[in-house]
C-alpha cells in the first residue's frame, strides 16, 4: 500500500524491518512497476487489480500467484500470457491455492491425536503432506492437488497427528 518494503522506508514495524533486510537485498524502491521489473514471481494477496502491462516487465517463464478471491489481481488467462505457472484462489481455474487443501485434515489430525494446540510444526506437516500428494501428478497446471482429491485429507491428518505427538501437545 506504500510501495516496496526497503530498509530506508519510514514507518516500518519490526516485522517489515526484518522483511526489508532479508528479502530486498537489492534495496529496490518504488511501486509495483519497479518491484516487477525482472521479477520471477508475483504473489498477490491484496484484492487490487494490476495492469497486464506490468506482467510484461517480469522475467520470462515466471510465476504468478494472483490469490485474491473471488477476483484475482489479474485474470489467470491474462497471467498465462506472461508466466509459466499461474495460480489463483478460485476453484474454477487450475492451481487453486486455498486453505481448503489443509482442512479438514488439520482438524482430523488434531482430533485423532488429542492435540491441545495447533503448532507451527503441525502446520508445516500439513503443507508437506499436501506437497507429497502434489508430487504424484506435478505439472504447470497441477502444482497443488485438487481439494477433492481423496488422498489429501487423510495424508494431512496423518502428518498433523504425527507432528502433534512429536511436539508433545497431545492429551
Amino acid at each position: 500500500s506504500r510501495g516496496i518494503i526497503h530498509p530506508g522506508r519510514d514507518g516500518l514495524n519490526p516485522i517489515k524491518t526484518h522483511l526489508a533486510a532479508t528479502t530486498n537485498k537489492a534495496g529496490l524502491q518504488g511501486w509495483l512497476a519497479e518491484a516487477l521489473e525482472g521479477a520471477d514471481v508475483f504473489l498477490g494477496l491484496s484484492g487490487a487489480t494490476i495492469d497486464e502491462t506490468l506482467l510484461g516487465r517480469m522475467a520470462g517463464g515466471g510465476i504468478v500467484f494472483a490469490l485474491s478471491n473471488p477476483d484475482p489481481e489479474v485474470h489467470p488467462e491474462v497471467a498465462a500470457r506472461y508466466a509459466s505457472i499461474v495460480a489463483t484462489g478460485r476453484s474454477d481455474f487450475p492451481n487453486q491455492i486455498n486453505n481448503v487443501l489443509a482442512f479438514p485434515g488439520v482438524f482430523r489430525g488434531a482430533l485423532d491425536s488429542g492435540a491441545r494446540a495447533i503448532t507451527e510444526n503441525m502446520k508445516l506437516a500439513a503443507a508437506e503432506a499436501i506437497v507429497s500428494v502434489a508430487m504424484d501428478d506435478l505439472g504447470p497446471d497441477r502444482i497443488v492437488p485438487s481439494p477433492l482429491d481423496p488422498r489429501v485429507a487423510p495424508e494431512v491428518a496423518a502428518a498433523v497427528a504425527k507432528a502433534a505427538e512429536a511436539d508433545g501437545v497431545t492429551a
